[in-house]
């Protein structure tokens, strides 16, 4: 991510970078994302014509991308999407997503989609985290190097991409929530401010997350998600 801002001047067409090992990487709210040599560290640095609304959604876009690259190696019945940025496998967090955007008007001048996919190792447990990490290799899925991984993701992208520009984000929506975790059940949504425990009932055309509570339905922007 850091090496996607010092670029992001120069992007003329969408670009990968991956890093083979990564000393200080970070994921939401600045937490540490730990990562061991063989799991995929790599960022998209493109400029796409969208709002910064717009561009908040394509974490969607890049989960159903990071699906269907996954269920290449696992069968795709063990992997859940987690709102608003995760991937699970088996209900433990193999993958994550941090986007970042830059312009100070009414569009974003770049994007930037970090992701990064526990493939050969995952993380300690740590108690704080809201879901166990691991890895795909040490559930059961066949072993990839970073770089194959990274090759069948970026024409997911793309893919998906092109139903984004074709279909609208209401497809992108649809497809996200066939695979999300949890939907129909009482799960519990921290914010900075609060908790919230409800019925996780869908996402909004805006992204958000709309819980069924006692008080009614309560569409929330951001927040961690815990079950």
């Amino acid at each position: 991510m850091a090496e996607a801002r010092r670029r992001a001047a120069d992007i003329v067409e969408p670009t990968w970078i991956m890093a083979h090992r990564q000393s200080a990487g970070t994921g939401r709210r600045g937490r540490p994302w730990q990562g061991g040599e063989g799991n995929l560290f790599a960022t998209l640095i493109y400029k796409p014509a969208c709002s910064h609304a717009e561009a908040a959604r394509r974490s969607f876009l890049a989960a159903n991308a990071l699906y269907e690259t996954l269920a290449l190696y696992v069968d795709r019945d063990t992997l859940a999407l987690k709102w608003p940025n995760d991937v699970l496998l088996h209900e433990g967090k193999v993958a994550g997503i941090l986007l970042e955007a830059s312009g100070g008007g009414p569009f974003v001048d770049w994007l930037a989609v970090g992701i990064g996919v526990n493939l050969a190792t995952a993380p300690p447990d740590d108690p704080a985290m809201n879901a166990r990490p691991v890895s795909l290799f040490d559930q059961g899925g066949a072993p990839v190097a970073p770089e194959d991984f990274l090759t069948v993701l970026a024409t997911n992208f793309a893919t998906q991409e092109g139903i984004l520009a074709e279909l609208g984000f209401a497809r992108v929506r649809e497809a996200w929530l066939e695979r999300a975790a949890r939907i129909g059940e009482v799960i519990t949504a921290r914010t900075s401010r609060d908790e919230i425990t409800g019925t996780f009932d869908t996402i909004d055309e805006d992204g958000n997350l709309v819980l069924l509570t006692a008080d009614g339905p309560r569409a929330i922007p951001a927040a961690d998600i815990y079950f």
